[in-house]
């Protein structure tokens, strides 16, 4: 017997799924439009206007949690793809886990990096120079090659 957790989960991943779609956000418009047309039928009434507002505030209230279960269960997805990766790679693998730690300690590391940051930079920079002077080098020698290769003559 699944547990309410389990519950939850399930019922908020449909509903995120379907919400997402198209279809929903076409279907809360046409009830938006119902509601406008009915207006005078209902002559603009406190009780008329009243409909909408209750209920947009009740679907916004349940979806906040909802889009809010979502997002964590991404992130945590996302976490454990980008955790595996660092443990697999030849990363530090004290990045693993650091989303736990207080915020001083992760700007102390975003700090960290930063730091090393120019220094990538450079590296960057130079090896696309490097590539730049390479692709001139070529085009001078295909330069002078084309320069000292005999004229055709046209027939």
């Amino acid at each position: 017997m699944p547990n309410l957790s389990q519950v939850f989960t399930q019922a908020a991943s449909a509903t995120s799924r379907w919400t997402g779609r198209a279809s929903a956000f076409l279907l809360c418009c046409l009830i938006v439009v119902i509601w406008a047309l009915s207006g005078p039928f209902f002559h603009y009434s406190d009780t008329w206007q009243l409909v909408i507002n209750t209920g947009t505030t009740i679907v916004t209230f349940l979806m906040v949690f909802l889009i809010q279960n979502t997002q964590n269960r991404d992130n945590a997805a996302l976490q454990a793809k980008l955790d595996e990766l660092i443990r697999a790679s030849e990363a530090k693998n004290e990045f693993i886990g650091i989303e736990h730690l207080s915020d001083q300690e992760l700007d102390g590391i975003l700090e960290e990096c930063e730091r090393h940051r120019p220094d990538a930079l450079r590296r960057a920079e130079a090896r696309a120079d490097t590539k730049r002077k390479a692709e001139i080098r070529e085009a001078r020698k295909a330069a002078t090659r084309r320069a000292r290769a005999p004229a055709r003559k046209r027939a």
